[in-house]
């Protein structure tokens, strides 16, 4: 079996690379490994590596969920920061036959701006072959980004996802990527968002939909703004308790979300006893 070592980040939804995994698939037995060098968000006051590590398994998760789909054996790990260091060491551990580099064109692509591929050819024995991605041109995904924490177990969210889903146009395919902003900065409210992350996640996919998730800056609007700028989505989803209750709505997340985002932003508001019941 043939491996194929694929090289992105924010270009990993592209169409041609997956046309690229296929075009090989078609050729006989191949692996496809996925590396992702992680990427730091240049919003908020503190930098989480958690949710660094996280923003990149996101794109690891829905990119091998999809290849999956449609029968290519898959695997992936997020890299190193640095890119060529990331693909070193992706070769080291993978011994890949070939390689597939996608990038932004050269005008917006800072791995272009650092000879990234030309380092790359020098250093292995192998083909590597550079794709160039414009997400301008259109992806053949949509993809909503879902902003929630403590109503992850809302019926009613997953309900409105799969509506969602099932009134996508014939021939694409939706994507959801979860973020759970965190409840303060120490060790305890991590693995809180996590666990909700974890369950909201594993609910979505149990109904069948192609999600990934990971956890944000505590400041909502500033984890939001932080995954507009990893991923490049269609669509907004955010879920909160009413008005009351939320402290997310008092502070105007959602108008401050579409205003700033310039995306359409569907706001799904849970009883705390129907995520109570949930849980």
């Amino acid at each position: 079996m043939r491996t194929i070592l694929v090289v992105a980040n924010e270009t990993l939804a592209g169409a041609r690379l997956l046309e690229r995994a296929q075009e090989e698939a078609a050729k006989g037995p191949v692996r496809v490994v996925l590396c992702v060098p992680r990427k730091n968000p240049s919003r908020g006051n503190v930098i989480y590596a958690e949710t660094v590590f996280e923003a990149a398994q996101v794109r690891v998760d829905l990119a091998r969920g999809v290849l999956r789909e449609r029968g290519i054996d898959c695997i992936g790990e997020v890299g190193d920061p640095d890119p060529y260091s990331a693909t070193m060491d992706a070769v080291a551990e993978y011994h890949p036959d070939h390689i597939i580099v996608s990038t932004f064109p050269e005008a917006t692509s800072g791995w272009l701006r650092r000879d990234f591929v030309e380092r790359i050819s020098e250093a292995v024995k192998v083909p590597v072959e550079h794709i160039v991605t414009d997400l301008q041109e259109g992806s053949p995904f949509d993809i909503t980004l879902v902003v929630a924490n403590r109503t992850t177990n809302s019926d009613a969210l997953i309900a409105e996802l799969k509506a969602m889903a099932e009134a996508e146009p014939s021939g694409r395919e939706r994507l959801f990527i979860f973020v759970v902003p965190l409840e303060g900065g120490d060790g305890l409210a991590v693995k809180r968002a996590q666990a909700r992350l974890a369950q909201v996640v594993d609910r979505a996919r149990a109904g069948n939909l192609q999600a990934a998730g990971m956890t944000g800056d505590p400041d909502p609007y500033t984890a939001t703004m932080n995954a507009l700028e990893l991923f490049d989505v269609d669509d907004i989803v955010i879920s909160t308790y009413s008005e009351t209750r939320s402290g997310w709505l008092r502070a105007d997340l959602i108008e401050r979300a579409r205003k700033s985002a310039q995306k359409p932003v569907k706001h799904i508001v849970t009883q705390p006893e129907d995520a109570q019941v949930t849980a």
